[in-house]
Order: C-alpha cells, then structure tokens, then sequence
C-alpha cells in the first residue's frame, strides 16, 4: 500500500508521540478531526496503526511485508471460491469430456445421487482414456476418476494460504471444497490457481483489507 504525504505524516507523529487522539494529530496538522478521519482509518484499516478507545492511536510497529503476511493469513475459502462443476458417477467418459469442454475447466467433480464427492476427474485422466481404445460413450467415469479417500478437498473456513500449498504439494490444479454431512462431503464450491491468481492481483491492487 502506497501512503500519501499527509498520511506518511500522520505515522511519523503517531510513532513520536503515540498514544495519541485523533483531536491532537489534528490540532499538529491544522485541520479538522472530520477531515482526518478517513486517513486514520486507513491507516488502521491497513494495519499500520491501532486504536483503543480513550487511549488514542499508537504505531504497530510493523513492516510493510509483515502487514501483507498478516493480510494474507486472513483470507479464508469462502471469499474467494468458484460454483463447482460436477458429474454423476454414472456419466460416461464422453459426457465428462463435453462437460469439461462446455464449462471451460480443469477439473470436473464427481458426486453420488446425494451429492456426495466420491471422486474427480482432471484433464490427465480424461486424455489418458481418450488414448485407449476404449468406447468412451461406453465407460464410465467411475472407472477412471481419482476416488476417495484419495481426493485432496478443503473447507469453505480454510485459508487460501493453506490451500495454495496443497495446491503446489498434489500439483493439482483445484481442490473440491465440501462441508460435511450425515452422508459424506457435499461439494459447494472449487478453488483453483486461477481463484489464487485473483487474490494475489486483488492484494496488489488494495482490493483486499
């Protein structure tokens, strides 16, 4: 986050004399406490400074990359998860193919008649079938997915972080995220490189608090 002059000022007074109120920093710089207000917030909003009611505002103390970790630690699934793109089991290896196609993925879930995961298709496995000499419209995806309990999956409380690195660990490309049910795991999203990509462009772009 690039600081503006007056906000630069702000912390250097706030890391002199801190605690500090709002009405002092204002009084220092000539202006209103109206007019202050959205540069102290911010600040705080950013994580350079912290507030306590009747106390004032103090500096952290934190680093520019310590603040971006700490932003980062924060992010969970759920703000940031895609609608899932799922099969049944039954359908044949064509079908999965035309879907993945259709719906522009890379990898496709695969649920029960509950919608229960019970596997997943990447486009590994789909290309790895179309290179028999198996009918596709014959075969069913169940032959050739990726089953449970060997599908790595996150929850919607999970943090991006964590999932980047099961990303990078599997080298898979997304991950289901389920919730859990008398059933099994119902898929009720995906999370892909793409998602993460969007978030590292989001936290350089400021859109992340």
């Amino acid at each position: 986050m690039e600081l503006n002059k007056r906000q630069e000022t702000i912390l250097q007074i706030v890391k002199e004399q801190g605690p500090i109120t709002g009405e002092a920093i204002a009084d220092q710089l000539n202006l209103t406490r109206a007019t202050l207000r959205p540069d102290l917030a911010i600040l705080t909003m950013a994580g350079y400074l912290d507030a306590r009611p009747r106390v004032g505002y103090f500096y952290t103390g934190k680093t520019g990359s310590q603040l971006l970790s700490d932003k980062i630690n924060k992010i969970q699934v759920n703000d940031h998860q895609s609608i899932p793109v799922v099969v049944h089991e039954s359908v044949s290896v064509y079908d999965a193919i035309c879907t993945m196609f259709l719906e522009d993925v890379g990898t496709l879930f695969v649920v029960d008649n509950f919608s229960i995961i019970v596997g997943v298709l990447s486009r590994k496995d789909l290309l790895r079938a179309s290179i028999g000499k198996q009918e596709l419209t014959s075969v069913p995806v169940n032959i050739i997915m990726t089953r449970m309990p060997n599908v790595t999956f996150c929850f919607k409380e999970d943090l991006i972080i964590d999932v980047a690195k099961k990303l990078i660990e599997k080298q898979i490309d997304a991950l289901p995220v389920v919730k859990q049910t008398d059933k099994g795991y119902e898929v009720v999203g995906r999370i892909t490189k793409t998602n993460i990509t969007k978030v590292l462009v989001a936290l350089a772009h400021d859109e992340i608090i």
